[in-house]
């Protein structure tokens, strides 16, 4: 995939291209591993149209929504608002690669499915894990190598992906907790409408 595809315009032209990219629906794994956690300050990464920002607001976390397209914060705000809870949402745009958030600043920092070339992964997860305060919780989930070997179509991405246990060995153990890094399976129906099983890598670190 050419550098431009992780650009503004090319985020702008795909969320412009129809009136919804994404399901509505809250990221499975962030579901999984946040139900149970008390309610602070969080940073949703990437946040396009809402879904995990409302998800969020709605169980009592202060959600900062960070994107780098306009357009889709403005469906995100739209979302939240006929949710009720855009009083707890800051939407942002922002390319955090550029604008890094701030460190130590939130009780939950998600990032679902950021996909980029490794050198630019590796300084964004860097960023990323240094904004989670003591005590916090890192959340890192993205498609698993082994979907290449399904019908997931997953070919167009091969060095964008990574294994939780690559984001995990980053991480100072005196500083980090990991208290999941995994291949998690999950169900899915590929494009000629067939059940299939995908794995998610799912990074949960808490900050000591």
């Amino acid at each position: 995939m050419v550098a431009t595809a992780f650009e503004e315009p090319a985020w702008e032209e795909r969320y412009q291209s129809r009136p919804s990219v994404w399901s509505g629906r809250p990221n499975p794994q962030l579901v999984a591993e946040v139900a149970d956690l008390r309610p602070g300050r969080a940073l949703d990464v990437g946040s396009g149209e809402g879904a995990d920002a409302v998800w969020l607001a709605e169980r009592g976390w202060q959600v900062t929504a960070v994107d780098i397209s306009t357009t889709a914060l403005d469906r995100a705000a739209a979302h939240a608002d006929t949710a009720g809870v855009g009083a707890r949402i800051d939407f942002t745009h922002a390319d955090l690669r550029d604008k890094p958030p701030a460190e130590e600043a939130y009780d939950l920092v998600s990032a679902q499915f950021m996909h980029l070339p490794p050198v630019q992964r590796q300084e964004l997860f860097a960023r990323l894990a240094a904004a989670v305060a003591p005590g916090g919780v890192l959340l890192i989930v993205g498609h698993h190598p082994s979907d290449l070997w399904t019908t997931a179509r997953r070919m167009h991405m091969p060095d964008m992906m990574f294994t939780a246990e690559d984001v995990a060995a980053t991480l100072d153990p005196s500083d980090w907790e990991v208290l999941t890094a995994e291949a998690r399976p999950r169900a899915a129906t590929d494009e000629n409408g067939q059940q299939i099983t995908i794995h998610d890598a799912v990074l949960v670190a808490r900050r000591r």
